[in-house]
């Protein structure tokens, strides 16, 4: 018997891409020589259709994990952006995995509303020939927890397809759960589906690697970078009812590299005063002794404040209180686990002080802190070795108790420049970039901390050189406290880099005005740009910002382009799938 070539181990390939080719070559020597048909059947490899829906690029990577382990385990793996696929393909499809995270309201992800929205249409073709999985991307400080992913799996199914492992929910400690799905998942799909014929292996293979890969930063979110504060400073000018601050961090000899347009993952501290007061609720005095995950012991105030979620309480803590306590608590736990506003564990405690604890118990109880992302507001072009944010420190009141946001007042008031080390790592997000071709136009809509980005933006074609023409919408309430980077936005358009500035200060006069305003009035304008090839992002709040920018840019297209709502909402879905209309929204 012939034999079937192979890759060396030395070739330059990932462990699934060799995997993949490997089939691909056993498949083409099956075609010129019969003989090999018998090796052919234990090497060719099953197909596997691994669809993302992302927003900021947490389920792509997730994705391309995913990839190298199917690569490993026999299959061909086929990473796609569900923004680059349809219902009609999906329905051809045999084998699929996807993953999805929420944003919003229980919203899917930009890049999936299309797909999603196509397979619920009561005329969505039969997925009967479909074996899937789904794992779901979620918060549990969201009410609508998981939701996309959820919609996904029950759709899926009644449309037909083949559910051949349960469907994940994951909150922001995923990596246990997405573990253990993905296993069974292979583990399903591989005794569900026969292998394919030699032909089925003839595609390109897909580009499954994860950009970590290679030269991948010995810094993450489970081992961040102990970077040194260099700055922070209040943007607002006195008398503005907000607290935005501009935060620089070094990240000189790190090894940490970004793009304009990732995210940087800050792991923060609890507030001292706070942790004061749970542990006062408790009965303790901080200073017993806590285990830590290495294995050492801690002070339970030290775990408070570093280690520990005290915000929404956790179903454990709830379900542990109503068991220990005397007062009925049905009412109580119902309220602090799913009422919209931002209950915390001091609350539940305060509620009720009955239920008592050993220090031990206690912190069983309690979620690990998590890591908040920003924007980055730089680029590494316009400030080697170092990476920027703008943060508006969050503040407000709830049932006669001063509340802080946890990362937000960590940077802006406890955090000290020159003297304060905090945990950092570069997420990246790939849907988010200025455009790659440099002479294209660029539109930008950012009101309040949602123009951090767009400053990295402009600091990345100044630097780069780059010719095409570029337009900020910035808003906010004044333009005497209010104006972020006023200084540098006045510079950008002296030098040419910033070819237009439109403001909207709402609180400036009787009629509040906004951003989407501002893209109304420049209809023309705006879509002339969009005609020659501009690219449209939008930064900021994703409820009701977000939304109305979005409802605004179709009336542009409508009005301008002289358009049907219906030839608006497909010229505008163009720009998606086209990868120039992007949103960075929370």
């Amino acid at each position: 018997m012939s034999s079937i070539p192979l890759l060396p181990e030395t070739a330059p390939f990932s462990p699934e891409q060799r995997a993949w080719l490997n089939g691909f070559f056993a498949g083409l020597f099956s075609r010129t020589n019969s003989s090999a048909a018998p090796a052919v059947a234990a090497a060719t490899l099953q197909p596997l259709t691994i669809l993302f829906g992302s927003q900021t690029g947490t389920s792509e990577s997730l994705a391309k994990r995913a990839a190298k382990e199917a690569g490993k385990r026999g299959f061909a793996p086929t990473v796609v952006d569900m923004a680059q696929t349809d219902i009609a393909k999906l329905a051809g499809e045999k084998n699929a995995l996807v993953i999805t995270s929420t944003y919003g309201d229980g919203e899917p992800p930009d890049n999936a509303k299309s797909l999603w929205e196509a397979l619920a249409k009561d005329d969505a073709p039969s997925l009967a020939s479909l074996n899937f999985s789904v794992c779901a991307l979620g918060d549990t400080n969201y009410a609508q927890f998981c939701r996309c992913g959820i919609d996904f799996d029950q759709r899926l199914e009644k449309c037909g397809a083949k559910r051949i492992a349960d469907r994940a929910d994951c909150d922001l400690e995923y990596d246990e759960k997405f573990t253990k799905w993905l296993d069974a998942s292979l583990n399903a799909l591989g005794s569900a589906s026969a292998a394919p014929s030699p032909a089925a292996t003839s595609s390109a293979p897909a580009a499954a690697t994860d950009s970590d890969a290679h030269g991948e930063s010995l810094y993450s979110k489970k081992n961040p970078y102990a970077s040194l504060l260099l700055s922070s400073r209040n943007l607002n000018a006195p008398g503005s009812a907000k607290s935005v601050h501009h935060i620089e961090f070094d990240l000189a000899g790190s090894g940490l590299a970004y793009e304009a347009g990732d995210a940087l993952g800050v792991i923060p501290h609890n507030c001292p005063e706070l942790v004061a007061d749970v542990l006062t609720a408790l009965g303790f005095d901080g200073e017993e002794a806590i285990a830590s995950a290495d294995g050492s012991t801690t002070s339970l105030r030290q775990a408070l404040t570093t280690t520990y979620d005290l915000g929404k309480p956790s179903p454990d803590l709830l379900a542990a209180v109503a068991k220990k306590t005397t007062a009925p608590v049905t009412a109580g736990a119902s309220v602090a686990a799913t009422s919209p506003a931002p209950h915390h564990v001091i609350d539940v405690l305060h509620a009720y002080p009955d239920a008592k604890f050993t220090a031990a118990e206690f912190v069983a109880l309690l979620k690990k802190i998590q890591p908040r992302l920003y924007s980055i507001s730089s680029s590494p072009k316009a400030h080697p070795g170092q990476v920027h944010l703008t943060v508006g420190a969050v503040r407000y009141d709830l049932h006669g108790r001063p509340r802080k946001g946890v990362c937000s007042t960590f940077l802006a008031d406890r955090a000290k420049p020159g003297d304060t080390r905090i945990g950092v790592f570069v997420h990246s997000n790939k849907a988010f970039r200025p455009p790659a071709n440099p002479d294209a136009p660029m539109i930008m809509v950012g009101p309040g901390t949602g123009i951090a980005p767009f400053r990295a933006f402009l600091e990345e074609r100044m630097a780069s050189g780059a010719k095409g023409k570029n337009w900020l919408f910035f808003g906010d309430q004044k333009a005497s406290t209010d104006f972020l980077y006023q200084d540098e936005l006045t510079a950008l358009q002296k030098s040419g880099v910033l070819t237009r500035l439109d403001t909207a200060f709402s609180r400036d006069q009787q009629e509040k005005i906004y951003v989407q305003n501002r893209m109304l009035e420049a209809a023309a304008e705006l879509f002339a740009w969009l005609e020659a090839g501009g690219h449209f992002y939008v930064c900021g709040d994703a409820s009701r910002m977000a939304k109305d920018v979005d409802a605004a840019l179709h009336k542009v297209v409508e009005l301008a382009g002289k358009k049907t709502p219906e030839q608006a909402a497909a010229y505008i879905q163009n720009l998606k799938t086209t990868k120039r209309y992007a949103r960075d929204v929370y």
